[in-house]
């Protein structure tokens, strides 16, 4: 089974997506692309699985340095991630990927952002307690 782990960033109250992006996309200020520049750091040379929307955003850069695949809704997650053996396998896509995916996952790395704006999508603490996972 690979090593599964996650990367993201949240906002000061758990403040995870705002009509179907990031709330705080677009700032330009410093801290908000090193956030960017830190996720493409961590996941080069590594396994990158995410829904088909996740997947369409990410930069053309980005597909030759780790291993982006598409996963959908009726995919075993399991029969997903035993395709990748021993490899580094991080799960991208939000909500909707994170609650079936959050029990294989060791790790969950969480960058909070100075954003304290409005956001539709939090952060949910329970993903955190589904595999007995540890935090940075």
């Amino acid at each position: 089974m690979p090593d599964v782990r996650v990367i993201c960033a949240i906002g000061r109250s758990g403040q995870l997506g705002l009509d179907g992006g990031m709330p705080w996309e677009g700032c330009p200020e410093r801290v908000y692309t090193e956030d960017v520049e830190r996720f493409f750091e961590i996941t080069r040379g590594h396994v990158l699985i995410a829904g088909p929307k996740t997947v369409a955003s990410f930069p053309y850069f980005a597909r030759k340095d780790r291993t982006i695949v598409e996963i959908r809704s009726a995919d075993d997650p399991q029969t997903v991630l035993e395709s990748f053996g021993e490899r580094v396998v991080y799960i991208g896509g939000g909500p909707a990927v994170w609650d079936v995916y959050a029990r294989y996952v060791r790790h969950w790395d969480i960058n909070t952002l100075p954003y304290d704006g409005a956001a539709d999508t939090w952060f949910d603490p329970a993903w955190l307690l589904a595999g007995g996972t540890t935090q940075r």
